[in-house]
């Protein structure tokens, strides 16, 4: 396991954590005829909190990258998803309050599920999977039911859209580390000619921006607590799935190491799950009554 990997993942988790509490403090008072709409981020755009949000993801984004150049997706993707602990750190600290037995649980759960992951796990790589039918079915799912919980939480209440969205998000973001590593490769062996003459980066670029708006309406939709853990949950595991599928990983898979990765993956997303809906993420500001249709103008 290389230092230099924990680093990079661990810090772009922190940045992607403080940064997502940012966007959400702004995305919540975004005109609700901005829901689903790329329109969204023009209207952020006008806040200085959502660019500093949006700023601090970006580094994120681009230090994952280069965690998941010099590292196996199996491994940088559960350390991206302590993004929680920095985002409930920051949200802590908005709002004063205790971390209790819900937060100290939940934060043992993460850390320990992802130390247990890893460690089980000894993820290292391998040859990619040349087959193209594996790589696109695996893709194509993943793909299509984000499109689908999109499709259902626009037409859905209040109280399911923000986490429909969050983990559709999450998808195309596992979807998106997955082949900004395979176009790390391609820089890496061929410079700026091979990696733009590959499809890989335009859609890396495309499932980024599709994925920010999917986050900017669960954001505005509801609280953080309704999202974030759904997204922080569902990015891992969608990423794990791309690298042991077509990307070449490999995990130990003697029965022991099985079941630790078992136990690893469920203590993270319930550690998510406790995090997540702690009385210290914010919890949004608009009534229920304001926001009962989210489709309405």
């Amino acid at each position: 396991m290389s230092v230099l990997v924990v680093v990079l993942a661990v810090t772009a988790a922190f940045c992607l954590g403080t940064g997502f509490v940012f966007q959400q403090n702004a995305a919540r008072h975004a005109p609700l005829n901005d829901f689903l709409s790329p329109r969204i981020l023009l209207d952020l755009m006008r806040k200085p909190r959502w660019l500093a949000g949006l700023g601090l993801m970006v580094v994120g984004m681009v230090l994952s990258a280069l965690a998941l150049g010099d590292g196996e997706i199996s491994l940088v993707e559960p350390l991206l998803a302590t993004n929680l602990l920095f985002a409930m750190a920051l949200s802590r600290w908005q709002t004063g309050q205790p971390l209790g037995r819900q937060g100290w649980g939940g934060l043992a759960l993460l850390t320990g599920g992802v130390t247990a992951f890893i460690l089980a796990g000894q993820a290292r790589g391998g040859d990619a999977i040349t087959d193209p039918l594996r790589r696109w079915l695996i893709i194509g799912i993943m793909l299509g039911l984000a499109l689908l919980l999109a499709a259902f939480a626009s037409r859905s209440r209040l109280t399911a859209a923000p986490a429909l969205l969050a983990t559709g998000a999450g998808l195309l973001y596992g979807v998106q580390d997955a082949l900004t590593r395979v176009s790390g490769e391609y820089f890496g062996s061929g410079g700026w000619g091979a990696l733009l003459s590959t499809w890989e980066p335009y859609v890396v670029l495309v499932l980024g921006v599709s994925g920010l708006i999917l986050v900017q309406s669960a954001f505005e939709a509801g609280p953080l607590r309704n999202s974030l853990p759904a997204l922080s949950a569902t990015q891992p595991l969608a990423g794990i799935v791309c690298g042991v599928g077509f990307l070449g990983d490999q995990l130990r898979m003697d029965t022991g190491a099985l079941a630790w990765q078992a136990v690893g993956l469920a203590a993270i997303v319930l550690g998510i799950v406790l995090l997540g809906r702690h009385p210290a993420m914010p919890s949004g500001s608009s009534p229920p009554h304001a926001r009962k249709d989210l489709r309405a103008g």
